[in-house]
């Protein structure tokens, strides 16, 4: 691992087996703002969650461009949102499974030349999990027919705990490379981001669990009591010999790698709580998305996980609630008519009534903008989280769709003002 600049510095090697040279030295934010700086210098792995349409991906990626472009070394940044956001905001088509390098070319267009490199990738869930099997199974037989079970390729591909608990295979498989100095995960909609951190626990109760056990035995053996028979008997009427046999099959298939989907399910719940990890909540001052955020932010403490910083996303500019600025306002819309006379003669081929409308409208614009500036101050104020760092990324009247876009928003987590 890369040394930090700020907290201890790991000893971990980074990708090349050797330590590398030093960081570049953390800035002060701007104005005294939270800033997600010192954040990703001290971590290894930075897990972005939150509700869905607060700009959780983008963030992600910004995040991860700015810990590219400052401090260096070999960043990654591993989307598990079905989504296909991040490709459009990094320029790279078809982004998938394997990672990627974002082109030098993208950071010049930027304007900006990166101390370190950024790499992009998109879980793919039915590929990720064939190589989990291909890497597991006992032997090449064993590989061959859990590969070739009906059962197997719907579970692997449609299945939304499937997603769940890949993700987190394949987040503790890249890690275990060692290739990356900072892993950001950007994860499904809050809710379904607890399900993600529960799924290895999920899955190691499964292959434990009575269900499975009754599902196999009649496949594991022609003695089958008098207890049980009932079951099975209603069971193939239901859901057909043929379906029950896939079942059974695909999980004797799947008991003989047992012991290493346990050791892996809780390696993974280890690398979640280790102190390398830590994660960050993103949202917007809505109402709703706010108490979404608040909800995920307090699970992650019952969990004793790190929560490293809240960004709040989207916040309309304070000088929306600037006492001088707001009476300005009223002067516009109260005013219009006496101000139109006064513009009319600086305005070429403008009719007076014309111009007091627009000056009215951009007046009362302002104040009924200024009205959700300040419902957005006070639902910051009462945020109930209390993370290191509480972030906020002020609205962009534009869409992000480029490095630049990224880099931009990645100011506002740097705690600068964008330009």
């Amino acid at each position: 691992m890369a040394e930090r600049t700020t907290h201890a510095a790991s000893t971990r090697p980074g990708p090349t087996g050797r330590r590398p040279a030093r960081r570049g030295t953390r800035r002060a934010p701007a104005n005294g703002a939270g800033s997600l700086d010192g954040l990703l210098a001290s971590r290894e792995i930075i897990v972005a969650c939150g509700p869905g349409g607060v700009g959780k991906t983008t963030t992600a990626a910004a995040a991860a461009a700015m810990a590219a472009v400052h401090h260096g070394g070999k960043v990654l940044v591993l989307t598990i949102d079905p989504a296909r956001r991040l490709a459009d905001a990094l320029g790279l088509a078809g982004i998938g499974n394997q990672e990627r390098k974002v082109p030098a070319e993208a950071f010049a267009a930027a304007g900006v030349s990166p101390r370190g490199e950024l790499w992009a990738a998109m879980l793919d869930t039915k590929e990720s999990w064939d190589a989990l099997i291909r890497r597991h199974a006992p032997d090449a037989r064993t590989r061959d027919e859990i590969l070739a079970n009906p059962l197997y390729r719907d579970i692997s591909s449609r299945f939304v705990q499937s997603h769940d608990y890949i993700a987190m295979e394949r987040l503790f498989e890249i890690h275990a490379e060692g290739g990356y100095d900072l892993i950001v995960v950007d994860t499904p909609p809050t809710r379904n981001a607890l399900d993600f951190l529960d799924a290895p626990e999920r899955m190691a109760d499964f292959f434990s669990s009575r269900l499975l056990r009754w599902l196999i035995v009649p496949y594991r053996s022609k003695l089958v009591n008098m207890a049980s028979r009932p079951f099975y008997q209603v069971a193939d009427r239901i859901l057909g010999t043929q379906f029950l046999a896939d079942i059974s099959e695909f999980f004797v298939l799947f008991q003989s790698m047992y012991d290493g989907f346990i050791k892996r399910a809780q390696a993974v719940q280890r690398l979640v709580a280790d102190r390398r990890t830590s994660f960050v909540v993103v949202s917007t001052l809505e109402a709703v998305p706010l108490r979404e955020a608040e909800f995920f932010a307090r699970a992650l403490t019952e969990r004793k996980l790190h929560l490293g910083a809240v960004v709040l996303n989207k916040v309309l500019p304070s000088y929306l609630r600037d006492p001088e600025a707001t009476e300005v306002a009223e002067r516009m819309r109260d005013q219009a008519g006496s101000l139109a006379e006064a513009v009319a003669p600086r305005v070429r081929g403008a009719e007076p009534a014309q111009i007091e409308r627009v000056l009215a409208e951009i007046g009362q614009s302002f104040l009924d903008y200024r009205v959700v500036a300040q419902r957005e101050a006070e639902q910051r104020s009462q945020l109930g989280a209390t993370p290191e760092q509480l972030v906020s990324v002020p609205f962009f009247d534009t869409d992000v769709y480029d490095v630049a876009g990224l880099l931009r928003l990645g100011a506002g987590l740097w705690g600068e003002s964008p330009t």
